[in-house]
């Protein structure tokens, strides 16, 4: 099965998207030629060779008119975040689609900012249906845009039929979201996967004021996404490189067993202390993919020597009231040959506060240790059934797809043994 992966450990944007599959193998004669049948005039696609951290790779640059060869390395005057211009892609009528503030708005994609005009969702959709691009291509844009606009229209709150784009806003995302759908159609993969997504840090100045990142579009964009923060002080991901993976990946995975067979590389635009570029691969899956999942938790550990049994009860009883998935109790010998107790708790990113909270206020902890943690796990199901006894509850896991081991609830088989008056293994 031939797989493409996308690698967004500095996130992805559409034009590092364009480059990293052009790198890859898509052809870019053939890409500028399948823009062309948009018949849209004003603008020029160029990739241009350059390095990020020793790796080479392709610069995608989209240029709305004038001279372009200065683009590469004119970065304090466009003040670029990590890949593609950050901007908000849209607005309501009467409102500049470039959301960003002056800071951000210029960017590498050069055009004329006197320009005003602002083009409906609608008639983007209708220029793209109505061209001669692959109906691949077609339908992958239009998800992508559709994905887009219904997140814009979230923020501000419009109908998504009155999303309006600024003309050149427009422009530009065409070009990145269609060339981007027209290099997915040309590799034509079985399957896309893509591991966590970088969305980076800090903040991005929009019409709205300073917004935390992500952007908001791109927040509604990443939901269900497996995604990292932090790894950057600058926005990463972009609504257009979010609304590409929504569109687009199959599957979201740490783990993969495969065949790497070429790789290719989109250079991000800003020169970063760490690597900016945005790593894309094509992979044949072995087939011998694991039975089970895998997630990224945080393992907390406290070591604590004065508390008592009751106390040490209490305190897992919160934990797990605050969320935590797993709560266990190991004795320990800590300094001054005093016996204690290490607590040891697994959570998930959304209940960890609570669960630091809890440990703060349950217990005589001073501080705490924090390691991130992978857990492996097999499916599992839960279900009711109706017996002899009433209705119990019955968990099941599975191993490559196929029922493994079932077991009784704890508590359904506590309640048969009281009322057959036996024991907890013949109930």
């Amino acid at each position: 099965m031939k797989t493409l992966h996308f690698d967004c450990f500095a996130g992805i944007s559409g034009d590092m998207t364009m480059g990293a599959l052009v790198d890859l193998g898509v052809d870019p004669e053939y890409l500028k030629a399948e823009l062309s049948k948009l018949n849209l005039d004003g603008w020029k696609l160029n990739f241009v060779k350059e390095r990020r951290g020793g790796i080479t790779g392709l610069h995608a640059v989209v240029d709305l008119g004038g001279d372009t060869s200065h683009i590469a390395d004119d970065e304090e005057r466009h003040h670029h975040h990590g890949g593609e211009h950050s901007r908000h892609h849209c607005g309501h009528d009467g409102h500049d689609g470039h959301a960003h503030s002056a800071a951000c708005s210029a960017h590498n994609h050069t055009h004329d900012h006197a320009s005003h005009v602002h083009r409906r969702w609608e008639d983007i959709r209708l220029l793209i249906t109505r061209s001669d691009i692959a109906e691949g291509a077609k339908t992958r844009a239009l998800d992508i845009f559709t994905r887009i606009a219904e997140a814009e229209s979230q923020v501000h709150d419009t109908p998504v039929e009155d999303v309006a784009f600024h003309e050149v806003g427009a422009l530009d995302s065409i070009i990145d979201i269609v060339g981007a759908a027209i290099c997915l159609d040309f590799l034509n993969p079985d399957r896309i996967t893509c591991g966590d997504v970088e969305l980076g840090g800090g903040v991005v100045h929009c019409a709205h004021g300073v917004l935390p990142v992500p952007a908001p579009a791109t927040q509604i964009l990443i939901r269900g996404m497996p995604v990292t923060t932090g790894g950057f002080d600058k926005e990463m991901t972009t609504p257009t490189g979010a609304a590409i993976l929504a569109a687009s990946v199959d599957e979201f995975i740490t783990t993969a067993r495969f065949r790497e067979s070429k790789t290719g590389f989109g250079i991000g635009t800003r020169n970063m202390e760490r690597p900016n570029f945005l790593r894309v691969s094509l992979r044949e899956e072995t087939g011998e993919t694991a039975p089970w999942k895998t997630e990224t938790l945080t393992l907390v550990e406290a070591a604590i020597d004065d508390m008592t049994g009751e106390a040490f009860g209490f305190l897992m009883e919160s934990l797990f009231e605050a969320g935590a998935l797993d709560v266990t109790l190991s004795p320990c010998v800590m300094k001054k040959s005093r016996p204690g107790t290490i607590v040891s708790i697994l959570a998930n990113a959304e209940r960890l506060d609570s669960v630091r909270r809890a440990l703060f206020h349950r217990s005589s902890t001073i501080g705490f240790r924090e390691i991130e943690a992978r857990r492996l796990y097999l499916e599992r199901r839960e279900e009711t059934r109706s017996g002899e006894f009433g209705a119990t509850r019955v968990k099941t896991a599975f191993w490559d797809g196929e029922p493994f081991r079932a077991k009784m609830e704890a508590d359904d088989r506590a309640r048969i043994a009281r009322e057959k008056n036996c024991t907890l293994d013949q109930a």
